[in-house]
Formats: C-alpha cells, structure tokens, sequence
C-alpha cells in the first residue's frame, strides 16, 4: 500500500466510512465464485481474478442519486469497435456506447473536449465483463451518459498488457483488490484519477451503482477539476516511486539457500494439507509454486524440507485432476477448497504449464497417472485450442447456451444431470454384487446426485441447481469393492463411460472460443507440448510444438526488424490475419517465445530453433532492458509513451513473471553460447529484484528458483553423435527421463563449422568412444569420462 493513504481516496461502494472491503466482497448480490481471496503473501496476482467490487479515487466525491434504469435493447448499430480485430472489441460493437479503441483519436479528443477518459478493459471469455456489458454497456442512458461526458475507450488486456499493468497498480494500490472488467476514469494526460472493477447498475444497499458513479465523476469534473487533477499528479508520483525496481547500491543478488529456504517455509505455513493448494478458496492452479517446490526438493532431497516439498506438490496435483477443476484440459480455477466446482473458463496458458508440471511429476516420481495427465492437456489443446497451421487459440469461456437459442450459463456445456448420465449409459454391469448399470456405477464413482453436487453457496445466482460436475470422490479399488468388481473392469467401465458422455457433449452448443492467438501464450505452449514430447519420448508431440514455432516465425515475427508481434487473429475459412498497424510484441512475448524455442531444441536438437532463440533475446535485450537500474521494462519505451508508468512485472502468478523466465532464458544462453554478457545481464537482473525477493520470495518463485540455478553449478550435458542414430536418441531419451532443471542439453554432432560449435569451442575435443554415440556431464569447464551407457548417465545424472 502507498503510505500517503490519505489522499489516495476512499472505497465508495459503501454508504458508510469504514466498512472497508471485507464487506463489500460479502453484500449480498455479488456472485462469491471469483471472490479475490488470496493473501498478497500467496503470490495472488491480478490476473488471477476476473471481478472485484471495488471503487477506489484519489479525491473524495459527494453521494450521487438512485434510480431503476433497466437496460433497453441494444441498438444495432455499430459502434467504430466494429474495425477492430480483438473478439472482446468485437463483443461490445454494438454497444450504444461512443466506443474508441485505445489510441491517439481518443486522446486527442478528450484534450480538445476537455473531457475525462473512461478506460474499460477486459477480456473476451471474462464472465463478469460479460455481466457488465449485459447490465451497463448495453443500456441506452448508461450508454449516454459515456458518450457525451466521458471519452470512453475500451482495451483487451491481452492486446495490451501495458495499459492493463498500469492502470491496475493504481486499482490495487488504491483499493486493495482488483481484476476484471477494470474500469479506471483518466485525466486527458492519461492520468488515474478513480479506478474501480464490476460495478452493477444501479445502487444496492451496499453498493453505489455504475450510473451513481458516473454522474459524481461528471459533476467533480466540472467543480472541482483543479483539485482532481493536483490529486491524480500526486498519486501518479507515488506509484512512481512504489513500482521503481533497481539495482541501486546493490553489487549481488541475496543468498540463494535463504530465500529458497523463506520461500519454502511461506509456502508451507499456507499448505491445506487434506485437498493440496495453498489458499482456502478459491484456488487457482499456480503451476509456478509447483515447479519452485520440485526444485526445491532436487537440492534438499536428502532432507525432511526436501521431502515435504515433493509431497506438497505431488498432492496438489493429484488432487487437482481428480477434482472438477480438470475437464480433459483444466478450468481457471476452483471456487471451493476441493477443487471441486470451478470457474469454468479455460486459458491457454494454464495447460501449457500444467503440461510440464505433470511432465516433471512423471519424472520425479514413475506414476503414470501424471503423464496421462499431460498427455489429456495436450490432446484437449490439439482438439479445441488449435488453428490449422500450428498456432494456438487464447481460451474459451465459461459460458454457453444450455440449449441453442438459450441465454448463456456458466457452465452450461460441462455439468451433467443424473436423468442425462441414466439415458446415456442404462447397460447392466455384469458381476455386481447388485442390479447395477454403467450409469451408476459412473455415479458412484464421480459423486453425481439427484439434487446436484453443487452447493447453492457456489451456485448464489440459480443456474447451476440440479447439475453435477464430475469429481473422483473414491479410489478405483474402493469402487470396485463397493460392487464387488475387478479394478481393472471398473477402469475400461468407467473410461468408456467418459466417453459417451464426450460424444454426447459434442452436440450442446460450445463456449465461445477466444481465437486470438498472443506469441507469449503460444511460446508457453511450444514449450508445453516440447517438454512433455521429450520427457515421454512421443515425437507427435514434439512435432507440435515444432508447427507451434513455425507458426510464430511465419506469422508472428516481422523479418526485416528481427520484432515479434503480439498478436493475430483467425480471418475468413481458418486464414491468419493482423491488425493494422500490427501490435509489438512485448517483454513476455519474447521471453516466453525464447523459453519455448530453447525447450524445442532440447527436444529436437535442431539447432535453427537455437538460433533463432539468440536473436530474439538480441532484440529483447536493445527493446527492454534498463540499463540504469536493472531488470526489463514490460513494454517498449515508444509504445508506452504517454502512459504515466513505465513497469517491471514483480509477481509470479497464474503465468510467470516475464523478468523470472528471462533470468532462466540468460542462464540457458550463457550455457550454449559461452558468452560472457547474459551471464552479467542475469546477475544484474536479480539483484535489481533483491529488495523484492529477501522480503516476499513466495510473490516470485520462479525468480527465486533462477536465482539458485544462477548461483549452483548449471550442467552442460553434450551428447556426440548423429541426430537420427539409435544410440544418440537413447542417451538423449536418458536425460530427458531425469528431473534436471539446471541443465543444457547439446548435441554435437561433429562438425567444426556447425552453429553450437562456433559458439563453444570445446566441442570440438569432445570424442565419440570407439564410434558410439558418447555423453559427456559439463560443470565448471571440466567435463565427466565419456558415456556410452545410458543407464551409466542416468548414475551420473541421478546419484
């Protein structure tokens, strides 16, 4: 929090001082499944929420009136939103609101009409964007009142994370929550001066209406606009100087061994030992903690800490795919503490990283229960999240008609009834120590009932009454003693049961697909399918991940600036399309691009993906990093221009933090190339973020983990020998099998002229053992004997 609290303003959703924000996430009306309930000391972040009911100025404003407005039918005519590309954008086209896409028009008009700036951003599969826009946005005074007062200006916060970073740091800052839709009021300068999240339309007993607020910013605009303005200066100077990361007079970053072990104990302390997870509820996956407490138990694995880490994460995991949060792929997040009924949305970038944290839990552990469940990921992203020329589609949301021409629910296209699972599978099970049918056995099994497994808490709006979302409540032997039945016979009963009811799913109408493509959430991806090919040895999955990359070269990277772009679109008959001028890509576009080109390699060893990884970490570093104080700025100084904040990401949460994967990306490079500077940019980079990790380490694990990667030995494991030879695939098969995430993995295949050998000369003294496929273990610039064995490197790899 800013210290100047006085002036940063007040929570307006309450008619009395003091009541605070507990209580407006509990008055009654506001739907508690996207409550943002989780301790800033968790590692929450913004984007890990989709609705707040908060109000934060930085001027106090006097009460506004009351009234019921309902919403008329929308007008069908467009707004200019309908020249834009963005499906959120697109959502609200019709709106009867004077809607500008955020740029210079807008800007210029509100400089010229002297008028405040009402900034909304969202995004498309946001259910309670979609409730505002259904309440709000589509009514016609409402739709007034923002066209002839306010310039009003709408945002996809994943076209542009930028405006959307800034603009929360002033929300969170000033409010104590927030999420989305975020609705900020900005001076013409672009400056915050009120910033809030869903509102309703009207006045409730708690809570101050979207139209109430309107007309109080309308009015102090007009009285008190000197004030507003001195107020929003002085708050746009403390986020200044609250978000300010910098080495400053640090040489060094903090002690790896102690922040590991604070980050461990934070974690810990808010452990739920019976369901796994780290928050009562709601849960969201945070495949980051994951991968932190797997390394973590790597180096303390002869410890009590050590082993403790590798069941806090082992559980969670098995507990979050037994639970109703997986559904082939995996929903946002659990509104309950069992993992139970989720938010039914589905991001992209949730089963990219899921992908890899079962892939390790494979490896850690032998059970194959956690790479069926990497394998059920991908296969749901091939089926549902694919474009036919290798990209990846952003999410799809967590509504749908329950039937065509019906309003949409939440949830509506993946809850079942007990009559719908009767009809579906009435076949008697043979051998029951009772009259039994498939149905019932799948009921069983999956906790379905007459009345519904969803809690009217979880359910406070009615649509779900009735419904059953699927959830493992017993373990295959307890089903089968419980009918006196095989285990393995339940097993084929059940999975065939699954599956008629996926075919019978198929005829409901589906959840909107957001079909924009972002390169960040497809590099996640690449790396998802990349890793999880090469850890199970299935070269179709690789082969995605490679049409993944070559998708982003041919459609998401510009040639002649060497730039990625941000974002394309599917156009007409499946074609890829642009905006114009094109979005830039930003930091998490390149860092997460570059992760999945270094992970392709290992998985390939095609070393065009090596390359192509240097040269965007070339551009990376001339567009974003701060070569005064450190670290890498999110966006572009010339993209951002105008923006009151220029931001470094801080927080690893539902995705990574960008500066937490380049800080891995430059270690990884140092390793394949040698080269001296990124080695240098790392050190620096974590000590810009020492302040940041000494005090929350558990905000950044995934820092935390690159900071003792940077300060243990990396591995350089070279494998001599032909890409396409038996003997060379089974050395490379053998350490992908073992969990070493401090690691390079290179081939050299011989030739002095070859891109890795040019960049690391000792390549070249490396030998095959009499003209077999040889391993060498490189730490220190002292390499091990040579192996030819791969179940002597796994001793080595894994003593």
């Amino acid at each position: 929090m800013l210290g100047a609290r006085a002036w940063l303003g007040r929570v307006l959703l309450l008619p009395r001082a003091g009541a605070g924000l507990a209580a407006s996430r509990r008055c009654p009306g506001v739907w508690p499944r996207t409550w943002p309930h989780r301790s800033p000391s968790r590692g929450s972040s913004s984007r890990d929420k989709d609705r707040s009911a908060t109000v934060s100025s930085s001027v106090p404003m006097p009460a506004g009136g009351k009234g019921s407005h309902p919403s008329s039918t929308p007008q069908r005519v467009p707004n200019r939103l309908i020249h834009e590309k963005s499906p959120y954008l697109l959502q609200h086209a019709y709106n009867p609101v004077d809607w500008y896409p955020w740029g210079q028009e807008a800007f210029d008009k509100a400089r010229k009409e002297n008028k405040p700036i009402f900034l909304s951003v969202g995004y498309s599969t946001c259910h309670w964007c979609h409730m505002m826009e259904e309440e709000s946005f589509q009514n016609e005074e409402i739709g007034r009142l923002l066209s002839e007062d306010f310039v009003s200006v709408k945002v996809d916060r994943e076209e542009r994370p930028d405006v959307d970073k800034v603009y929360m740091t002033f929300v969170q800052a000033t409010s104590s929550g927030g999420g989305w839709p975020m609705n900020v009021w900005l001076t013409p300068n672009l400056q915050p001066f009120v910033g809030g999240t869903y509102f309703p339309p009207e006045d409730g007993l708690t809570r101050v209406g979207f139209r109430t607020v309107l007309l109080r910013i309308r009015e102090q605009w007009k009285q008190n606009k000197n004030t507003l303005l001195e107020n929003s200066q002085r708050v746009t100077t403390a986020l200044l100087a609250r978000s300010e990361i910098s080495v400053g007079d640090r040489q060094l970053p903090p002690s790896a061994a102690t922040v590991n072990n604070r980050c461990f104990q934070q974690l810990d302390e808010g452990y739920d030992e019976e369901y796994g997870g780290f928050a009562e509820a709601p849960k969201f996956p945070t495949p980051v903690i994951l991968s932190f407490l797997f390394s973590y138990w790597l180096s303390h694995r002869l410890t009590q800490d050590g082993s403790r880490a590798q069941q806090m994460a082992l559980h969670t995991l098995k507990m979050m795919a037994n639970g109703g949060i997986r559904d082939h792929g995996f929903h946002r997040y659990s509104t309950d503490r069992q993992w139970h009924v989720p938010h039914f949305e589905k991001m992209l970038y949730d089963q990219a990283q899921l992908a890899v944290a079962y892939s390790q839990a494979f490896q850690l552990s032998g059970d194959e229960f956690y790479s069926d469940v990497a394998k059920g990921i991908l296969q749901y992203v091939a089926r549902s999240l694919s474009h036919r020329s290798g990209g990846f589609y952003s999410a799809e949301d967590a509504d749908s008609p329950p039937e065509r021409g019906q309003r949409p629910k939440e949830g509506a296209y993946y809850v079942w009834t007990v009559k719908e699972v009767q009809q579906l599978l009435p076949e008697p099970v043979l051998g029951a120590t009772e009259p039994l049918t498939s149905g019932q056995l799948l009921m069983k099994h999956y906790g379905l009932t007459e009345a519904g497994n969803i809690s009217p808490s979880q359910d406070p709006k009615g649509e779900l009454q009735g419904q059953n979302v699927l959830t493992v409540r017993y373990s295959l032997e307890l089903t089968a003693a419980r009918f006196g039945l095989d285990v393995e016979a339940v097993r084929t009963l059940l999975n065939s049961g699954l599956e008629k009811l996926f075919q019978a799913r198929k005829h409901r109408p589906k959840p909107h697909l957001d079909s924009k493509m972002l390169a960040a959430w497809n590099g996640l991806m690449v790396s998802g399918y990349a890793v999880t090919g090469a850890v199970l040895g299935q070269d179709r999955l690789i082969n995605y991940a490679t049409n993944g990359a070559k998708f982003l070269k041919r459609h998401m990277f510009d040639v002649a600036s060497g730039r990625l772009m941000r974002t394309c679109y599917t156009g007409p008959g499946g074609t890829v399309e642009h905006s114009n001028p094109p979005c830039w890509g930003f930091l998490e576009d390149y860092a997460f691009v570059v992760r999945g080109l270094l992970d392709l390699y290992e998985a390939s060893q095609e070393s065009a993906w090596l390359e192509w990884a240097l040269r965007l970490q070339d551009t990376q570093d001339k567009l974003f990093w701060d070569s005064q104080g450190g670290g890498y700025f999110c966006s572009e100084a010339e993209l951002g221009a105008g923006l009151p904040l220029r931001l470094k990401d801080d927080q690893d949460g539902a995705e990574p933090s960008a500066n937490s994967v380049s800080a891995h990306n430059l270690l990884r490079l140092h390793g394949f190339t040698g080269h001296k500077d990124w080695m240098d940019k790392c050190v620096c980079l974590l000590t810009a973020f020492s302040e940041r990790m000494r005090r929350v380490p558990v905000a950044l694990p995934e820092m935390v983990r690159a900071l003792s990667a940077q300060q243990q030995t990396l591995k350089q494991i070279v494998i001599c020998g032909d890409r396409q030879a038996k003997d060379t695939k089974a050395l490379v098969q053998c350490v992908h099998s073992v969990y070493i995430p401090n690691k390079v993995l290179i081939l050299a295949d011989g030739d002095p002229s070859s891109f890795l050998s040019r960049q690391l000369p000792f390549l070249s003294t490396l030998r095959r053992l009499e003209d077999q496929a040889t391993a060498y273990v490189c730490e220190n610039q002292a390499c091990s004997v040579p192996i030819t064995d791969p179940c002597e490197l796994r001793k080595l790899l894994h003593p």
